[in-house]
């Protein structure tokens, strides 16, 4: 599956995932125009140059009453009056599937600049308050009624059902946990930075259980937050030779299954993956980068918890089916590993503004391949790969960018 035309990400910007914006008294239209001012410095890109505008948000009106955030970039930016402007929503996924429309608009030749926000408030309400919200992107009424939090709900139900089919034990849970958290440490802008107190063993007291198999640190945490990246087209590179872009986008994939946890897993399929569509989600971004997992010198994935974290090993190629645990226990996802997962801190260390994930994984993974990354830089990395998904993987988008030859 080739590109039709290279798109190529200019810079971008993440707004500090351990802020209260509420408790600040803040709001989205703030949080928007701190990302916009932020991701055009980053990129060097005037306001009066971007062309079109996709934004990732999953509950603004459930956390903050605020609909309609394809317009708040032009509310709160005078010079954007008139930009289309589209909001995108697909649960965890709504950052990945706005930066697959910049993406379409750019390859059609219709814009040449593009920039893309993700974004989310979600300390608007008490914790609780906050878990049933999210709940809403599940088949509501259909699955998780009697769960007390529907998500860490799901992916105990996941892990089960892993579990059934190729064996679990959760301390390799736990060690993912251990690894994110300290990633996450070393990233000025994540959430989890500061925390001390982390313990992600079997710790009842420290680590309570939560859903079934999953503790407390097992589960990434309520977050507020945007990030922002700009995407530029081929003809914009050749119109402004002296532009430096961060990072190529060199493929993409985008799968959707049905929204329930079950119809997934009990779905027949000639394919040894818990989750095939994820599987080839991947490949798809793969076969359009013209890439193998053996190029990759990193990935961002989607660790909402610890297990779809160990869920996206195996799926990524990493191990044969089911083996997940290798990667864990030979360190081959370790800074310094084979293939290094999350080193921002991914979800768990660094924080979850749903929206914002997906924007947020793009521009981590160019921040890998431009050198950008500090602390948490990957050595000589040159091609890096994202996995974001929605609810339990009903939408996934995979994305692989690569260094800029100089």
């Amino acid at each position: 599956m080739p590109m039709t035309t290279s798109m190529w990400m200019m810079g971008g910007y993440q707004t500090d995932f351990a802020r209260n914006w509420h408790r600040e008294g803040l709001e989205f239209s703030d949080l928007t125009a701190e990302s916009i001012a932020g991701t055009c410095e980053a990129a060097g890109i005037a306001l009066t140059d971007i062309e079109v505008i996709h934004v990732g948000n999953a509950f603004g009106e459930l956390f903050a009453g605020q609909g309609h955030l394809g317009a708040m970039p032009a509310t709160v930016c005078p010079e954007l009056w008139d930009v289309p402007s589209t909001r995108h929503e697909a649960a965890c996924a709504s950052g990945g599937t706005a930066l697959l429309a910049a993406m379409a608009d750019l390859r059609a030749g219709d814009y040449d600049v593009a920039l893309v926000l993700g974004m989310e408030l979600e300390k608007t309400v008490p914790g609780d308050a906050a878990a049933g919200n999210l709940g809403a992107a599940a088949w509501v009424g259909h699955e998780g009624q009697d769960a007390k939090f529907m998500w860490p709900h799901m992916f105990a139900e996941t892990a089960d059902e892993y579990d059934r089919r190729y064996g679990l034990d959760v301390k390799h849970l736990h060690r993912i946990g251990e690894l994110n958290y300290a990633n996450g440490r070393r990233n000025p802008k994540a959430q989890t930075r500061g925390w001390t107190d982390i313990r992600t063993g079997a710790d009842d007291t420290a680590n309570p259980l939560v859903e079934g198999r999953l503790r407390r640190y097992d589960c990434s945490q309520i977050t507020d937050g945007a990030a922002g990246v700009i995407l530029v087209s081929d003809r914009y590179l050749r119109e402004h030779p002296d532009a430096r872009p961060w990072s190529q986008v060199t493929g993409w994939g985008h799968r959707t299954a049905g929204l329930s946890l079950a119809s997934k897993i009990t779905r027949r399929s000639d394919s040894p993956y818990l989750m095939p569509h994820l599987r080839r989600t991947i490949t798809d971004a793969f076969d359009r980068a013209r890439v193998e997992l053996s190029d990759l010198d990193g990935v961002e994935i989607h660790d909402c918890f610890s297990m779809s974290e160990y869920l996206t090993i195996d799926h990524l190629g990493l191990t044969e089916v089911g083996q997940s645990w290798q990667a864990v226990e030979d360190g081959s996802i370790e800074m310094g590993g084979r293939l290094p997962i999350n080193p921002s801190g991914g979800l768990l260390g660094g924080g979850h503004p749903v929206g914002a994930s997906g924007v947020r994984m793009l521009l981590d993974a160019s921040r890998q391949v431009s050198g950008r990354a500090d602390d948490n830089q990957v050595e000589g990395a040159k091609t890096f790969g994202t996995v974001n998904f929605g609810g339990s993987t009903a939408t996934c988008v995979a994305t692989v960018c690569t260094a800029v030859e100089s």
